[in-house]
């Protein structure tokens, strides 16, 4: 603190914080500790080295680390590392009774400490005090059985003193305490490093009854294997199998029998032994052992074996798969499909009777699609493979039974069966199955495969029956009342068809009239009842004005080889365009005219392609505004329309467009006259610079030769006379040019460049007179014209002479 002359302290100003808010990056204890650390700004440099001359300074510096060595554990006797630092700096200076002193202290407060005996155990074994190692070592077994780190040591140690009894001793105290696997192979592994074959043999069986695993077990056959016990071996084995049993059966186990079996060339074993562990095993815990078992009949099987093992899998995988989802009828079809490419023809019934039973539970028919393949498979593996027609004929009554009809069916069911019975010869079989369907539940599908079985039968007046069935239950099925009428064209009953046909135009609905229609004009034209044809025609266009019906009925009558077919064809046209004249749809009236311009181009004179021409429409890019579902703005869009020239409601449109086209095409002229006089009057001002030196320096010239020229003109009067003519055109050409004035010249637009010389000096002469109207420009002009004059003169002497 700062103080006065006076004596009194003053207290020094403190600048006031005014942003009193947390910094952004905010600096803990930690991190300033760390930046400390980093920077070693605490470390301390290291004392200097002290030479020890004398026993008394030993002794002094002794004294000195011992008390430093006390201090530090009087301050904290918890922390081990002092004790240990202490004890081994006196294992240093070879006081090894006091660093054993130093160790017992320790052990006195803290006992659990396993590093502070493993240290004492290595003080006490480096200075070979051997009896004070193993009490260390019975001390620390004792206290801490179940620190392996002790048992190890004291093990190692013993055998490398060549006390196998006692280290035999000691693994037996160790193994009371039942420790880890690792400990047990130490064990074996020591017993087996002496050649004590059965003490290994019984450890191996406390080993396996301690830790009861499944590698343990293959261990110990695999160990009296490379002994050369094979009897012990496959004993091994089998009492792991009975050890396990079925609820904790692994397929490891019974791979690692297989191998050992087939090492001893023992094949027929290696099989029994795969098929007992597939038979017990789930199949998805399975894997490794298929895997083996078809590598095994590979490489000593033969083929049959060999399709027998992927069968085997195959078929467990699909039988996992049809248990976890009965309805699954995909994995039913494949393990079909798998059973009846090997298999009995009982298992394969078995199979297909455990399928069908499962029955979809919701009666819809998109449930029952692919149920109902299984049993049409069924009955074509009964009839086709096994050859048992009363047995494929039960299977199709009893689905035909389970398909609920009143809600759905299935019509190729019906159509199977009753195909089933026709190869059986049964007819009346087939009839009675198809005549039941229709009569429980009629489809399409089911009268057309009935009428097409009698067609083949040459059943026709069956047939007529069937399709009269057919239009009572489906009168608006259009194609149905053309394949009657086609049976009985075929028949040769056309006024019979005709009447089919008619009572088929005449109903209230049908679900394609066009095709009906089409069908009806096709066979009038096949029979060439022409004049049918066109009433056909104009009935049909009573009832719509479709464009193609006026153009197929133009080509008609183009077809027909009559004289006037092109006037009648024409003729047509012309009220085809009468009548889609209010059509709102254009582009069918611009395809009628495309049809009709088409035949006039073919068939036509010129004065009819011009008529038909002037009727085409003009196509006009417009645009319209859109709405959205909920009312709101969606933008413009752009659409062509069609403007024909027979609407008088367009004419003003199409007036206002072609003088909007008349007035663009002027405005573009106009612009590019502008630009060729802008370009004109750049080059003029180039030419007129230049002009202007050339005077300058014929001034100057003229008046160096005044006096010379003053004598010329006296002397040659008379060629002035002869040369006036001239001057006065020259004269005239100036008057004539729109030199007159400035003000003239400032109303008066820019003249054209001249199209002979390209470049006209009178332009020049008229930009120079409108840019100064002073009267020192009017003198320069007349220097100017002056010395023109004199030139003139001069060539005219220079002709003369």
């Amino acid at each position: 603190m700062a103080s006065t002359a006076a004596g009194k302290q003053r207290i020094p100003k403190v600048a006031k914080v005014k942003n009193k808010a947390p910094a952004e990056v905010q600096i803990t204890a930690e991190q300033l500790l760390r930046e400390a650390k980093e920077r070693e700004l605490e470390l301390l440099p290291p004392p200097p080295k002290q030479k020890i001359t004398d026993e008394e300074e030993l002794n002094d510096y002794k004294l000195k680390k011992r008390k430093g060595f006390e201090d530090n554990i009087r301050k904290n006797r918890t922390v081990i590392s002092n004790w240990i630092k202490y004890a081994q700096w006196e294992e240093s200076l070879k006081e090894v009774q006091r660093a054993r002193s130093i160790y017992e202290r320790a052990l006195d407060v803290d006992h659990r400490n396993i590093t502070l005996w493993l240290k004492y155990a290595e003080m006490e074994m480096k200075n070979r005090q051997v009896n004070h190692s193993r009490n260390i070592w019975d001390r620390a077994i004792t206290i801490l059985p179940r620190v392996n780190a002790f048992w190890y040591k004291y093990t190692y140690m013993e055998e490398m003193l060549g006390n196998v009894a006692g280290c035999r001793q000691v693994f037996e105290r160790w193994m009371e305490w039942e420790p880890e696997e690792q400990a047990w192979h130490s064990y074996i592994n020591f017993e087996l490093r002496y050649k004590e074959v059965e003490k290994a043999r019984f450890i191996y069986e406390k080993f396996v009854i301690v830790h009861p695993e499944v590698k343990n077990w293959i261990k110990y056959a695999h160990f009296e294997e490379k002994h050369g016990y094979i009897a012990h071996g496959r004993k091994v084995f089998e009492r792991a199998v009975e050890f396990f049993g079925e609820e904790y059966i692994d397929e490891y186990l019974y791979v690692a029998f297989a191998r050992f079996e087939e090492k001893q060339k023992e094949f027929e074993r290696v099989r029994v032994v795969y098929k007992y562990a597939l038979e017990r095993i789930p199949k998805q815990k399975a894997q490794e052992l298929f895997k083996n078992y078809t590598m095994f009949e590979k490489k000593f099987g033969d083929r049959r074996g060999i399709e027998d093992v992927i069968v085997s899998k195959r078929r467990f995988q699909y039988e996992e798969e049809v248990k976890a989802n009965p309805h699954n009828y995909d994995a039913w079809f494949d393990y079909l499909r798998l059973v009846e490419s090997d298999a009995e023809p009982d298992g394969v019934r078995e199979v297909y009777e455990r399928a069908i039973a499962n029955i979809p539970p919701i009666q819809e028919k998109r449930h029952w699609r692919r149920y109902i393949y299984l049993w049409i498979n069924y009955a074509l593996y009964e009839e086709l493979e096994v050859k048992d027609p009363e047995r494929t004929r039960q299977v199709y009554q009893a689905c035909l039974e389970l398909i609920p009809h009143k809600k759905f069916t299935f019509a190729k069911m019906w159509l199977l069966y009753a195909q089933f019975e026709i190869r059986q010869k049964n007819l009346q079989g087939a009839r009675r199955g198809l005549g039941t369907a229709i009569g429980k539940s009629p489809k399409n599908k089911l009268f057309k495969g009935y009428i097409e079985l009698e067609l083949q039968l040459r059943e026709f007046d069956r047939c007529r029956k069937l399709y009269e069935k057919y239009l009572e239950y489906s009168p608006e099925n259009c194609t149905t009342w053309i394949k009657f009428a086609e049976l009985e064209t075929i028949l040769g009953d056309v006024d019979r068809a005709r009447g089919i046909f008619e009572l088929a135009i005449g109903q209230p609905r049908l679900d394609m009239p066009e095709v009906l229609w089409k069908s009806y004009i096709d066979f009038e034209i096949e029979q060439e009842e022409y004049d049918n044809t066109r009433g056909l025609y104009q009935r049909l266009l009573q009832r719509t004005q479709h464009v193609k019906v006026w153009i197929s009925y133009a080509q008609f009558e183009l077809s027909i080889d009559s004289v006037d077919r092109l006037q009648k064809c024409r003729q047509i046209y012309e009220e085809a365009n009468k009548g889609l004249r209010n059509c709102e749809e254009k582009e069918e009236r611009l395809m009628l005219l495309e049809s009709w311009r088409d035949f006039e181009q073919e068939f036509g004179s010129l004065t009819t392609r011009d008529r038909v021409r002037k009727l085409l429409p003009e196509k006009v890019k417009r645009r319209r505004k859109l709405t959205a579902e909920d009312g709101s703005d969606a933008g413009w869009e752009e659409y062509y329309d069609y403007i024909f020239p027979e609407d008088t409601a367009n004419q003003p449109n199409l007036k206002l467009l072609a003088m909007a086209k008349m007035w663009k095409k002027k405005q573009e002229q106009d612009e590019e006259k502008i630009e060729e006089v802008q370009e004109d009057k750049e080059s003029d001002e180039d030419q007129e610079d230049k002009e202007s030196d050339e005077d300058q320096e014929d001034k100057e010239s003229d008046e160096d030769q005044e006096d010379k020229e003053s004598d010329e003109e006296q002397g040659n009067k008379e060629s002035d006379e002869e040369q006036q003519p001239k001057e006065s055109e020259k004269d005239k050409e100036t008057e004539e040019s729109p030199l007159a004035g400035p003000s003239e010249v400032r109303g008066s637009p820019p003249a054209e460049p001249s199209e002979k010389n390209g470049h006209d000096d009178r332009d020049d002469e008229q930009e120079s007179s409108s840019e100064t109207d002073s009267s020192s420009d009017s003198d320069e002009d007349e220097n100017k014209e002056k010395g023109k004059k004199k030139e003139e003169k001069k060539r005219s002497d220079s002709e003369d002479d």
